[in-house]
């Protein structure tokens, strides 16, 4: 008899794997929410291993997944303002899908490395480019007006002398000025109130490339200050359908050190706009110089786990290739590193010809960004 209910037990067990895992979500927010779902594969243990999963949602279609290089199950959801979806999860063929993500190292342009979704477009130097332009370790963006990926498409043409990046052909166009900066984003120690600005990265491994995900780290050549030496890495992960890049700051120090996140000001008295929510998460905005070529850039970051001080900095270089002075400034984000803590922050832009037509609507954007990363949609697994 024992034995008789176990094998019922056993049927019913391989019938629930074989239909699958039921997968709710649910919006606690006031606001719609376009977002990717996070499931810790752990977590469909209930699934044969070794196979392949695949999502369907609630008229039975297979969606895009993607089972992360950490061991995540994700996939996409567009959920209104305290609804609630239903997916499934089981094992299956999956469909190819476009990827809305992209990312690699540039060999052909100076070992820049680019990444992108079907909303933005970011880059960052190699070493390859310091003998031309001087050291320059901080964050570029791509203007794009397009859901199509075109870091490829852009730089064949650049490099081919087709066309330019740095002009308007219908899809957008490399206006952001860098230099000797943080650009849009990048971190530094900032010591006695002075950013110590690292060089170009030194290397870089391309950890996962989509559909919904792409995943990367730099690594850098050590800095010394007061006489002690440490490391420094990035890594950089971006999802599909958002406005700003992942970036996972790790230093090697034993001791607590002072670092600070910016965004580089066209002008010293230029304002940047700065909030923090209820429960400490700060945001630094700051909007572009119009001009005639790319119009209004509004450029931001988010930060979790909230800074200790917002200020600003202005500092001058003799720039080593063209003997020039320059003078640049930052809206700095300034907080305390601690030994074996990451920093993750968030860093993008919003631009008016591709769905921000003013300040206030990137303004608004980065409010439910923050407000979304403190109220996480709900999973349930059924």
């Amino acid at each position: 008899m024992k034995k008789f209910c176990f094998l019922i037990s056993t049927f019913i067990l391989l019938t629930s794997c074989n239909s699958g895992l039921n997968i709710t979500v649910e919006n606690p927010s006031d606001f719609d929410r376009l977002e990717i779902v996070e499931i810790p594969t752990e977590k469909l243990m209930n699934l044969p291993a070794g196979k392949v999963y695949i999502v369907t949602n609630q008229q039975d279609e297979v969606i895009p997944s993607q089972i992360t290089y950490d061991g995540k199950l994700i996939f996409q959801t567009d959920i209104k303002a305290k609804e609630t979806l239903s997916y499934v999860v089981k094992t299956g063929t999956q469909p190819v899908f476009p990827p809305k993500v992209y990312g690699r190292l540039i060999t052909e342009r100076k070992d820049d490395f680019a990444w992108e979704n079907d909303r933005v477009a970011f880059r960052i130097y190699g070493l390859a480019l310091i003998p031309i332009d001087g050291p320059s370790n901080g964050l570029d963006i791509w203007y794009k007006r397009t859901n199509n990926l075109i870091i490829d498409k852009w730089y064949k043409d650049e490099i081919g002398r087709v066309r330019s990046y740095h002009d308007d052909h219908g899809e957008g166009l490399d206006d952001y000025k860098v230099g000797r900066t943080l650009g849009a984003g990048a971190m530094a120690p900032f010591e006695n109130d002075s950013l110590v600005l690292n060089d170009n990265f030194v290397g870089q491994e391309l950890f996962e490339n989509g559909p919904l995900r792409t995943t990367f780290k730099l690594t850098y050549k050590d800095i010394t200050m007061d006489g002690k030496t440490f490391g420094e890495s990035r890594t950089f992960s971006l999802d599909a359908g958002s406005q700003l890049t992942k970036v996972t700051q790790e230093y090697g120090v034993r001791d607590t050190l002072t670092v600070a996140a910016g965004l580089v000001k066209r002008a010293k008295d230029d304002q940047a706009y700065s909030a923090y929510t209820e429960n400490g998460t700060a945001a630094i905005i700051y909007e572009e110089p119009a001009n005639e070529k790319a119009g209004k850039v509004y450029v931001g970051m988010v930060f979790p786990t909230g800074l200790e001080r917002i200020t600003s900095n202005t500092y001058t270089i003799l720039h080593p290739k063209s003997k020039q002075e320059e003078t640049h400034s930052h809206a700095l984000g300034i907080t305390s590193y601690y030994p074996n803590q990451p920093i993750t922050y968030y860093t993008g832009y919003g631009w008016e010809k591709f769905g921000f037509p003013s300040l206030d609507s990137f303004q608004n954007y980065i409010g439910r960004f923050a407000k979304a990363l403190e109220e996480p949609l709900i999973v349930k697994i059924m």
